[in-house]
């Protein structure tokens, strides 16, 4: 490992506030010159007595351990600064340092939404988890949530089923798996997904860091979702900080009579979108989608504005894959599965694709199925 990630650990593994490490990350041209510039730079950034120890003799064990876990397969350390760190997250009152990634960073700039709510919800809570969280993958967003029991995973699962993108934030190190039953469930998402904590390796689930894990969950979202929330639901928390963040902030209603509703009413009274159908939740994020289409067409290699007005699918011929896409596409609606057969790519890389091609105008989804928009100029399709 070279010395940026070694100061990098050293400053993550420093422990306490934020702002006073992120100051000192911000004040040299690197990490390692930062922790170069010794006690005296340190404590002018504003760190704390702990912090200043903990620098000056971080713990070995615990650096070896995230040395160890960084080495492996598809395990990646992205700092604020990285290109690969999700932008929405940058803007957030209280960005992470850095964040500790199983799986492929990729998806962590995919437009997301967020859907929480209770850890012990009822038959409906989680049939609705499912069904919105199949929804949004079909259109072609990503899923978020905190990979707890009860929503958390039924909404996980759901996109995973729907071979959709899942990302899971985590309230441990990225070795950790909490609860410890979801162990399956956490590596199918770093297979198919992300995992991500802005915790080290080695640092176990405790109860404090579950608000800070929410505020990444809000944060990496366009919209956060609430299904069944109690009075003194975590995911009200997750709420809060997603309006803070300027995002919106969706609620499903519930029966009168369900205490695990009354969070959701109190988020509604509190001025959170009331939402029935994944399609109200997505007509709400239909400016975000439009404001962020640049940098999402330049992640995803989409095509561009200029080239819908030169008539894009003379464009994609330069595109293998949108070509290959383009064809399969016709007037009449065609439904996901069928787009995956005739192009033989995967779930996640279509969804991708038909979204950015979505946002430019380019094809239009009606009811999760998918075709070309009759008012977009193809006339130099046959060419």
């Amino acid at each position: 490992m070279d010395e940026e990630t070694r100061a990098l650990l050293t400053l993550v593994l420093a422990g306490g506030g934020l702002p006073a490490r992120r100051a000192l990350a911000c004040a040299r041209p690197s990490v390692a010159a930062a922790l170069d510039a010794g006690p005296v730079a340190w404590r002018q950034a504003g760190c704390s007595p702990g912090q200043l120890r903990r620098l000056a003799a971080p713990d070995p064990a615990a650096l070896q351990a995230a040395l160890r876990w960084l080495k492996q397969d598809g395990h990646h350390l992205l700092p604020l600064g990285d290109p690969r760190f999700p932008a929405l997250l940058r803007t957030i009152p209280e960005p992470p340092l850095a964040l500790f990634v199983h799986g492929d960073p990729a998806p962590l700039w995919h437009p997301s939404i967020a859907v929480v709510g209770s850890r012990s919800p009822t038959p409906s809570g989680r049939a609705l988890a499912a069904e919105f969280s199949t929804a949004f993958c079909n259109a072609g967003l990503a899923v978020i949530s905190g990979l707890a029991a009860g929503v958390d995973a039924s909404a996980h699962r759901a996109a995973l089923a729907a071979g959709g993108i899942t990302l899971a934030v985590i309230g441990s190190g990225p070795d950790a798996v909490f609860p410890s039953h979801h162990v399956a469930l956490q590596r199918e998402i770093a297979d198919h997904g992300v995992v991500v904590s802005e915790y080290p390796p080695g640092t176990p689930a405790r109860a404090a860091h579950f608000p800070a894990r929410n505020r990444l969950v809000a944060g990496l979202a366009l919209a956060t979702v609430v299904i069944e929330a109690a009075n003194r639901s975590g995911a009200l928390i997750t709420a809060r900080l997603a309006a803070e963040a300027g995002r919106e902030v969706c609620a499903l209603p519930g029966s009168v009579r369900n205490p695990r509703a009354a969070g959701c009413h109190r988020l509604i009274r509190d001025g959170a979108a009331l939402v029935e159908t994944p399609g109200e939740v997505m007509a709400l994020i239909a400016a975000q989608l439009a404001t962020a289409l640049p940098d999402l067409q330049s992640r995803l290699q989409a095509p561009t504005e200029q080239g819908r007005r030169a008539h894009l699918p003379a464009h994609l011929a330069s595109e293998p894959d949108y070509q290959t896409l383009w064809k399969a596409l016709d007037h009449d609606p065609i439904p996901m599965d069928s787009l995956i057969m005739h192009c033989g790519l995967t779930a996640a890389r279509l969804s991708s694709m038909l979204l950015a091609m979505e946002l430019a105008g380019i094809v239009v989804c009606e009811h999760g199925r998918y075709c070309r928009n009759p008012g977009f100029p193809t006339s130099t399709a046959s060419r």
